[in-house]
C-alpha cells in the first residue's frame, strides 16, 4: 500500500470530505454535496478555532478518509480535558485496509499531545459494524446519548 499522510484539512479538501460524509445511507439523507456553501462556511469557522481539527487521510494526492477531533476543556473529572471524535469516514475503496484504525490511532495520539485524559465518540445506533470496530480499538459503550434538533 502506498504512503498515507494524515493532516489537518485545507479548504480544497472540502469537496472530498463532503463526498465521504455523504457516502453511506445516513449521510446520503443529511448531506448535500451539490452545494458546498454551508460546508465552506463551517470549515472557515472550524479553522479559526484551535480546539477543532478536521483531519484528512491522503494517499497519492487523494483524500481517502476524514474525521473531526474536538478538544473540550472542562471542570468535571477534576478539570480534565477530553476530546471528541466525530464524522469518521473511510472511502469505500479503502474499507478493510486498516485506514480506519490508523485514523483513530492518529486522533488518540493527537488527544494525548493535547493533554486529554479521555477520548470519547458517538456513533449512530444503527451502525453496528462501527460499534464493533470501536470496541476492538478499546472503546466501551458507557453512556446513552440524546439529541434535540433545533
Amino acid at each position: 500500500m502506498s504512503h498515507l499522510d494524515i493532516r489537518p484539512a485545507v479548504l480544497d479538501d472540502i469537496p472530498a470530505i463532503v463526498a465521504l460524509l455523504a457516502d453511506d445511507p445516513l449521510g446520503a439523507q443529511r448531506e448535500s454535496p451539490d452545494d458546498l456553501t454551508p460546508y465552506t462556511a463551517a470549515f472557515e469557522r472550524l479553522a479559526q478555532d484551535p480546539n477543532q481539527i478536521q483531519a484528512v487521510a491522503v494517499r497519492e494526492d487523494r483524500v481517502v478518509g476524514t474525521l473531526q477531533l474536538t478538544i473540550v476543556l472542562g471542570l468535571s473529572r477534576r478539570g480534565s480535558t477530553r476530546s471528541i471524535i466525530e464524522g469518521v469516514r473511510v472511502h469505500a475503496d479503502e474499507r478493510g485496509s486498516g485506514l480506519g484504525t490508523r485514523l483513530i490511532e492518529w486522533a488518540i495520539d493527537e488527544s494525548r499531545r493535547q493533554d486529554c485524559q479521555l477520548v470519547q465518540l458517538t456513533s449512530d445506533v444503527s451502525r453496528a459494524d462501527a460499534h464493533r470496530f470501536y470496541e476492538r480499538l478499546g472503546f466501551t459503550a458507557s453512556h446513552v446519548g440524546f439529541k434535540l434538533p433545533l
